[in-house]
């Protein structure tokens, strides 16, 4: 929430406006799950800090960055080292709320590419090897960041989202990836229409959480 940035800015202000430490959740290393590097490994930093608030949103934890300790970006680094990871995955919570420079160009000093997930709705610092932005209802992306996006994730709750998803998908680049995704709770309602909508709309490609399936984080 909004609060809870400015709650961190009291503790250590200087040093998170640098970026030089996050409010961390959780790093692990596990199998990506969902969008268009599905079933790839990767190492996963998640973020602290979120205003947007989705209702269905799976990681209501990463809302309040207060809640999370701050650490430095070397010691995140630090912890990815310790794996075999070839590429990263910045997501949260919303990251693009903090600095990121310093944490994408550390990640890309160990010759590791990195990700970030993003709602798109912050601006977007850093350079990164791939961009993935899945806009919400509550808060819109930037111009700049949709310019940005290598791939764009339209999570599916109702079919009201069809819509939203033809919204954005001029905005995007030409070489953008396009994917739906099914909110998790609405699949057996929702999956069904979106294999039509896909076939009518073959620009767009089906995104599965396939971790929840193979029950791994």
């Amino acid at each position: 929430m909004a609060h809870s940035q400015n709650s961190y800015k009291k503790v250590d202000g200087e040093v998170l406006e640098k970026g030089k430490k996050l409010p961390l959740v959780e790093s692990f290393y596990s199998i990506q799950g969902e969008g268009h590097h599905s079933g790839k490994p990767a190492y996963f930093i998640r973020v602290g800090g979120c205003d947007i608030a989705c209702h269905w949103c799976d990681s209501k934890v990463s809302w309040n960055a207060a809640l999370h300790p701050l650490v430095s970006v070397e010691e995140i680094v630090e912890q990815v080292l310790k794996t075999p990871a070839r590429s990263v995955v910045v997501t949260g919570g919303e990251p693009a709320m903090y600095p990121l420079e310093p944490l994408s160009r550390l990640i890309r000093a160990h010759q590791i590419s990195n990700f970030l997930e993003s709602s798109g709705a912050y601006e977007i610092t850093g350079q990164w090897d791939w961009i993935c932005i899945s806009p919400k209802h509550n808060k819109p992306p930037l111009k700049q960041n949709l310019e940005r996006a290598n791939e764009l994730k339209i999570v599916i709750f109702d079919t009201e989202d069809f819509v939203f998803a033809e919204k954005w998908k001029n905005e995007v680049p030409k070489t953008c990836k396009l994917l739906l995704q099914p909110e998790y709770s609405q699949f057996n309602q929702m999956a069904p229409l979106m294999v039509e909508y896909v076939k009518t709309h073959p620009e767009w490609s089906i995104s599965l959480q396939s971790h929840k399936y193979l029950n791994i984080p």
